[in-house]
């Protein structure tokens, strides 16, 4: 194990012998960290947060830090980190509450600087938040999904598989699967036909989720009406799992 000698380590850390820890650093209680991961100068991983294996954390991190919610009473909860991730400088995330009682990051995800996820957020495989993206407590974001810099999340809201979101915008409703969101205010603007392709997704495919979509937005028909008619079509199950997404939304899509 290598430890910089100004660096702080509470003694109940679980900390494995090929992780590398930089100056200044601030390691807390019952603190666990996975094989070959590394921090860089100045980084806290406060108590009780899970990081696994092979994670790069950079200058300034805060993990683990209490939640901003004005109803947390100091609960025993926690932050969930998986394996493969770069978190970039002065990333926060902020651990849960007893609304789920974690805040958990997948495996293979880009936090770039200055990225804040407050309380009880859940962010899934292979998603990539750009500069000094701001997520608000109790935000679902689902597998290999890219939201451009300085945009911010509302509270609550769900960001859909393999969706791609525009820099700088505000997102207050739900972001279906598969589809490139932009403007201001934040529209449909057509599927991920790039983020699709590279990830397998062949022509036929891609083509019947853009019939998908045109039924729902560029039809004449209300969300349960689109629905319906989507529904009678002997659906995939990637159109089923936008059928899904749409018919569990709290907040309403974009």
């Amino acid at each position: 194990m290598k430890i910089h000698k100004t660096s702080i380590i509470d003694s109940t850390a679980d900390i494995h012998d090929s992780v590398e820890i930089g100056p200044f650093c601030i390691i807390g209680k019952n603190v666990k960290i996975g094989p070959n991961s590394i921090l860089h100068a100045n980084v806290q991983i406060l108590d009780c947060s899970i990081i696994g294996e092979n994670n790069i954390i950079h200058q300034g991190a805060i993990i683990g830090g209490d939640p901003q919610d004005l109803k947390f009473e100091g609960e025993k909860t926690h932050v969930e980190i998986g394996n493969n991730n770069v978190i970039r400088e002065y990333c926060t995330i902020n651990r849960g509450t007893k609304y789920h009682g974690k805040t958990v990051v997948g495996n293979n995800c880009l936090l770039m600087a200055y990225v804040h996820l407050a309380n009880d957020c859940i962010v899934g495989d292979k998603v990539i938040l750009a500069n000094a993206v701001q997520v608000a407590g109790h935000v679902t974001i689902g597998y290999h999904v890219t939201i451009g810099g300085i945009t911010g999340i509302h509270q609550f809201c769900k960001v859909g598989d393999h969706s791609f979101v525009g820099a700088c915008r505000v997102i207050l409703r739900d972001i279906p699967p598969y589809i490139l969101a932009t403007g201001d205010p934040l529209k449909y603007s057509g599927i991920n036909t790039v983020g699709l392709r590279r990830r397998g997704f062949d022509s036929e495919l891609r083509h019947s989720i853009k019939e998908a979509y045109k039924t729902l937005y560029l039809s004449n028909y209300n969300i349960s009406q689109a629905v319906k008619v989507i529904k009678g079509k002997n659906p995939s199950d990637e159109i089923k799992s936008i059928l899904k997404f749409i018919e569990h939304s709290e907040r309403g899509i974009i």
